[in-house]
């Protein structure tokens, strides 16, 4: 039996273009962000990949780049869940700030610790680990039994909600997942065995 999930994060929305904290502001995606999502429509369509069963986040960046994937496998009507337990880190009180601004504003090393630490959050916000505790227990509520029944599985989401369920998949510890770099648009295929260990992975990033 085939036992496939596919991770892809949105491509380039409009804060990211403006360098802006994101979380769960729900701003659209880019031409840039259009293309990266449409691109990776084709590389899993030219994988002649198609899916039984979506999931996306509440966020329209996430949600937009699952339908141009979708459209680019010819897969419009595939069954799509969505869940605000997908959705992107919440940054509380830095949401919508310039990372330029706010080093400006709490210093280099603060700002630092609050993108790159696990288990320290921002003012009001969560912390990678705080993520992991909303994402994981969906994942193994919702979406991993899809994956062992074998229904092949597409999830588009976020860089952290997704960095959170790689930190499982592949056994990274906090360091590990923290220097993990997620490419807009770019999908990483996953199989499992039955226990829904990873058996082997192919970031299309890469």
């Amino acid at each position: 039996m085939e036992r496939l999930l596919v991770l892809v994060r949105h491509g380039q929305s409009e804060w990211n273009l403006k360098n802006l904290f994101t979380g769960w502001k729900d701003p659209d995606l880019t031409a840039q962000g259009v293309g990266e999502a449409k691109n990776a429509g084709t590389q899993l369509r030219d994988m002649k990949l198609k899916f039984d069963l979506a999931f996306t986040s509440d966020l329209q960046r996430a949600q937009k780049t699952l339908a141009l994937i979708l459209d680019e496998l010819g897969q419009q009507d595939l069954t799509t869940v969505r869940n605000q337990a997908l959705n992107e880190r919440d940054y509380g009180d830095i949401t919508g700030m310039n990372k330029d601004e706010a080093r400006e504003k709490f210093g280099e090393e603060q700002v630092h610790i609050w993108r790159r630490s696990f288990d320290i959050p921002p003012p009001g916000g969560e912390s990678l680990k705080m993520t992991a505790e909303r994402v994981l227990p969906y994942y193994h509520a919702e979406i991993l039994p899809e994956v062992l029944s074998g229904k092949r599985t597409i999830v588009a989401a976020h860089g952290n909600s997704l960095r959170a369920l790689i930190m499982e998949l592949e056994n990274l510890s906090p360091e590990q997942i923290l220097k993990r770099e997620l490419g807009t648009g770019a999908p990483i295929i996953y199989h499992l065995n039955e226990d829904g260990e990873v058996t082997s992975v192919e970031d299309l990033a890469s």
